[in-house]
């Protein structure tokens, strides 16, 4: 609050409906056949916007509310010409409000909105009932002053969302780098390295008989043994919990065969549901982390033959025939250590860009609830 009252120097706040201060208008259904290929941003009920070739019905800074869909609610903001489709717009008084302060402030009471939706089948949200939003108007006795302080609550804010931007931007520019130069480095012509069966060098291993209510059951923060199930689901439990020759010790690579189709890299001791299986190698001229990222990039083979089947999932002999290239040793580990340090940048949760996008997100919100926090009479 020190900030506000410093922002405000004593002056007042006064409280407005979003209907008193702004207009708030419905688009028009435009047809699936007209939404090609264009220019001109088709806002309907999702996330991103449709684009086709026509007429623009709003233009200058424009606020967005999806009004239908499973995204009812969802808040955009807009400073280009755009075709307001299944949506409305909100649009302020200028001479008395701000565009963008009004969409921060919008975003920071976006649970209110969510909590808006009618409808037992498709779900809506409507202007009439978003136009009863209280909306602080600071030093209403003198619009140029109001405009100056809410002016300077947007450059705060802006400047945390535009840090998030260019974060982001980073990150798809970095995942882009990482696909190109995993592509180029487990990419090998017929002749050029040795290809074997996984099956002819690797070691398949089982894992345990659990049931996904045991496992919840077993569950400990902070026991020190993962057991896999498909799709996220794991559960930490002790040693004792599972008998001792369905736990795996080696560095190794899960099959996750049913439902969502994957593999995934553990390196420490672990067991997982009796229909999955697991491989790792005892020979020192195989490297475990090489053969998950060459199964890794090839995931969309296997997710293809699991479509085939009316519950996804693969079989042993699937895996067990595919063929893998084997390089040199030294080749594989001066591979698997470029595709760990941009795997690290990527997508890890406690190190690199993700984790600083999460942090500059939460920092947002929070300078942002202080900004548009008010006293209230």
């Amino acid at each position: 609050m020190s900030y506000i009252e410093k922002l405000l120097d004593e002056a007042e706040v006064e409280w407005k409906s979003l209907g008193e201060v702004a207009e708030l208008k419905r688009g028009r259904t435009i047809t699936a056949k007209n939404k090609t290929n264009g220019n001109i941003p088709v806002i309907s009920g999702g996330q991103k916007p449709a684009y086709y070739n026509g007429d623009y019905n709003r233009d200058g800074e424009t606020i967005t509310i999806a009004g239908s869909g499973a995204y009812a609610g969802y808040i955009m903001y807009w400073n280009i010409p755009i075709f307001i489709s299944d949506s409305f717009s909100v649009k302020p008084n200028l001479t008395i409000l701000n565009t963008k302060y009004i969409f921060h402030y919008l975003l920071n009471n976006q649970s209110w909105i969510y909590s808006l939706k009618k409808g037992s089948g498709v779900p809506h949200v409507y202007p009439k009932d978003l136009a009863k939003l209280p909306i602080p108007i600071p030093c209403p006795e003198n619009p140029e002053k109001s405009l100056k302080i809410q002016r300077e609550i947007v450059r705060i804010l802006d400047t945390f969302t535009e840090l998030t931007a260019e974060l982001t931007a980073e990150l798809t520019a970095r995942k882009k780098q990482y696909t190109y130069y995993r592509d180029q480095l487990l990419s090998f012509k017929d002749d050029e390295v040795e290809w074997k069966s996984l099956g002819e060098i690797l070691i398949r291993t089982k894992g345990t008989k659990i049931t996904a209510g045991r496992m919840k059951k077993l569950n400990k923060n902070d026991a020190p043994l993962k057991i896999f199930a498909g799709g996220k689901t794991v559960a930490f439990v002790n040693f004792e919990d599972i008998p001792n020759n369905n736990i795996n010790y080696d560095e190794s690579i899960i099959v996750k065969s049913r439902g969502v189709i994957e593999f995934e890299y553990y390196d420490k001791p672990f067991s997982h549901k009796s229909e999955m299986w697991s491989y790792h190698s005892n020979s020192d001229n195989i490297n475990i982390k090489f053969i998950y990222y060459s199964l890794k990039i090839n995931e969309p083979y296997f997710q293809n033959i699991a479509s085939r089947m009316q519950m996804p999932q693969i079989s042993i002999s699937d895996t067990e025939k595919f063929q893998i290239p084997i390089p040199p040793i030294e080749e594989q580990k001066r591979i698997v250590r470029i595709l760990d340090k941009f795997d690290t940048l990527t997508n890890s949760i406690s190190e690199g860009l993700p984790k600083e996008i999460e942090l500059r997100k939460k920092q947002y919100e929070y300078y942002r609830d202080m900004l548009l926090t008010f006293p209230k009479e």
